[in-house]
């Protein structure tokens, strides 16, 4: 931890130390390309706020301050203006569409000030990291792109959706996987402990290949294996996890789900404030809502039911012996979740026109039960959901801690039938605009900090998340008042408002509040140090 500490420092020092080299054989004057003039500038770390300038050139700041730049540095008047490092949202399921052209340019999140963005969470997306990666530089992308191993498409590779241990061969293989991984620049693995086949693995399993990850300095992040009634042992385990392994752990959107575990986050606070004074780096990730999204399989069907392919598990529904108790556990899962009132059809290709109602809704409206409509949905492919599943005041309360940062779970996106979850398209300005700024329940430069400095720091991701010189311009300009999410449940594909300005490796994506079509996204590698 030390030495990359240290790298991080001493790269910063070498930008700082170029910017004065470059002052000083200009006599005085700066070169710029841009020049953030009169901005009210929150650095990342959760310090007050102070009116500066900022200029930028090339993919770098090199000042902030006073300073006089050459002339033909272009002006950007930012006075009553918030002016922050680029947002980096931690949680994303972006790996397909941040590679398709209808959607690599990212905007739904470069409307929200975000620059960078991770992909491979909970255990889902590609596992070959230096193809993924070569497939976004040669493309391009709307922002920053950084990527986890995928523990669930790993495991299914070497060994298929099975409800087993690997044997010693298995697990050597899926090490190997994980080294090539982080060798390729992943920053760490991911799991998705709820859905197959992940859901199968042990503890010890994971720890093996956590182990890998550690020599290679990643990070262990994990959407736990239950929010609901198992919430506490499920944080235990991944705290067992990090410490075994001895690395740092991420908790992927920290929530309580279900009326069963509404008011544990104290609880679960209490565990982590433990583990972080034992010596554990530990952290969280959460979007500020009430709802989730995932599919309905996942939210209904428990996981030993839904072993091999989706046919399989569609055989098993018709089984006279499995058939029956598939159904009742599925309909406990229904009572659970409010009779379905709770759980909103999001996307289904079969019937587009249940998209946005619930479960409940449908089944009234057909004159059927709800266990009739979800068997009728997992026959024609499944669907996805917004589950209404959590209490705000548990929301507010991970909120306010230091070492929750600010992420969305959502995807690169644009307008559709689906009526999908908000989260895509206005997380950050939710979390800074509504909560921050005009309910002010954490202050704007803790707000701030929870969406860039903590998740650099959380990913120990170099030269990024802070307003230093330096460091890579990705900043974001906007007005407090405006910076707002539009996105609603009812109507959610609604572009955030608010960002004047936003700039990714120094080039100005968003210009007076518009999307200029350039792609300056690139793929961040983790720096690979040999293992001890």
């Amino acid at each position: 931890m030390q030495l990359r500490m240290t790298t991080r420092w001493m790269s910063a020092l070498v930008g700082i130390l170029s910017a004065l080299i470059s002052l000083a054989h200009s006599g005085g004057e700066i070169e710029a390309d841009y020049v953030i003039v009169g901005g009210t500038l929150y650095d990342g770390s959760g310090a007050k706020p102070v009116v500066q300038d900022l200029a930028i050139h090339g993919e770098r700041i090199v000042a902030i301050g006073k300073f006089a730049t050459k002339p033909g540095a272009k002006i950007i008047e930012a006075r009553n203006l918030v002016v922050a490092p680029g947002f980096i949202d931690l949680h994303t399921h972006s790996d397909i569409a941040i590679r398709q052209k209808n959607t690599r340019s990212n905007a739904n999140y470069l409307y929200q000030g975000v620059t960078t963005i991770v992909t491979g969470n909970c255990g889902s997306g590609p596992i070959n990291v230096a193809q993924y990666y070569a497939e976004i530089d040669k493309s391009g992308a709307g922002t920053n792109v950084g990527h986890l191993i995928p523990h669930n498409a790993l495991r299914a590779h070497v060994m298929g959706n099975v409800n087993r241990p690997p044997s010693i061969e298995e697990l050597r293989r899926m090490e190997e996987l994980v080294e090539r991984g982080m060798q390729e620049g992943a920053w760490g693995l991911s799991t998705g402990l709820i859905y197959n086949p992940g859901c199968y693995a042990r503890t010890d399993e994971i720890i093996a290949l956590a182990r890998v990850v550690a020599r290679y300095q990643g990070i262990y992040v994990s959407h736990i294996r239950d929010e609901g009634a198992g919430l506490l042992d499920a944080i235990q385990e991944a705290i067992t996890i990090g410490h075994k392994a001895g690395l740092p752990v991420h908790i992927s959107h920290i929530k309580c789900s279900g009326r069963v575990a509404w008011g544990k986050s104290a609880d679960v606070i209490n565990l982590i404030r433990k583990a972080r004074e034992s010596g554990l780096r530990i952290t969280a990730d959460q979007y500020p809502y009430i709802a989730s999204s995932t599919s309905l399989a996942a939210t209904l069907i428990p996981s030993i039911y839904r072993e091999g392919s989706h046919q399989e598990m569609l055989q098993r529904l018709e089984d006279k012996e499995h058939g029956p108790r598939i159904r009742q556990a599925i309909e406990e899962n229904i009572r659970r979740h409010q009779e379905g009132e709770s759980i909103r059809i999001a996307s289904y290709a079969k019937r587009p026109e249940w998209n946005g109602k619930s479960l409940a809704q449908i089944a009234k409206e057909q004159q059927r039960s709800a266990l009739e409509i979800v068997l009728e949905i997992e026959h024609n492919g499944g669907a996805s959901i917004v589950n209404f599943g959590m209490n705000e005041e548990d929301v507010r309360l991970y909120m306010q801690q230091e070492w929750v940062a600010t992420a969305s779970d959502g995807s690169a996106t644009i307008p559709s039938a689906a009526v999908i979850h908000p989260r895509h398209y206005g997380t950050f300005p939710r979390k800074i605009g509504r909560y921050a700024i005009t309910e002010k329940l954490i202050s704007l430069e803790q707000a701030i900090r929870s969406a860039s400095g903590l998740p650099a720091d959380i990913l120990q991701l170099p030269q990024r998340g802070y307003l230093r010189a330096g460091y890579y311009a990705d900043i974001v300009v906007f007005h407090p008042a405006e910076f707002r999410d539009q996105a609603t449940f009812e109507k959610p594909h609604q572009y955030s408002t608010g960002v004047r300005y936003l700039f990714v490796n120094g080039h100005l994506v968003i210009s007076d509040g518009k999307y200029q079509n350039r792609l300056a996204g690139k793929s961040l590698r983790h720096q690979v140090r040999q293992p001890d």
